[in-house]
């Protein structure tokens, strides 16, 4: 299989688990990826034939030890990083069983707005500003 040039965008799936008392849920990103210690919404790129809620779920098995519910599309967004374009399929989740698990030594935190959790991914960013608009948050969503 020939190799993706640098401008085609690899598909993501990424989950915005949200709690009953609206908190949602931050992962860092663990040692050795790039990016390391930045926090972000959990998720995973998609495997060929894989849909979104399909890597969604997997992705959030392996790497938190949780099964997902209904997976909400919500949002798509193209962001651009140097080691890769990613295009990020935010979809929101608001039921799971299980125990979490940060099976990659990862860090999570259940947050609102402003996120403490710091510093934040730059596609995580975008997220935090549809809250924001969505719950009428005005002033700062996360500090650097």
């Amino acid at each position: 299989m020939p190799e993706p040039d640098e401008r085609t965008p690899v598909d993501v799936a990424v989950g915005v688990l949200i709690d009953g008392g609206g908190r949602f849920l931050l992962t860092s990103r663990p040692a050795g990826k790039v990016f390391a210690g930045y926090w972000e919404f959990p998720g995973g790129k998609l495997e060929p034939g894989e849909t979104v809620a399909q890597a969604l779920a997997r992705e959030l098995h392996e790497e938190l030890g949780i099964t997902i519910g209904s997976v909400h599309p919500w949002q798509v967004e193209l962001m651009d990083y140097p080691h890769a374009r990613v295009r990020l399929h935010f979809c929101k989740v608001f039921d799971w069983q299980g125990e979490f698990q940060m099976r990659e030594g990862q860090a999570m935190a259940w947050e609102t707005l402003p996120v403490r959790s710091r510093p934040v991914l730059p596609g995580t960013v975008p997220v935090l500003r549809w809250f924001a608009d969505e719950r009428s948050h005005s002033g700062p969503t996360h500090s650097d």
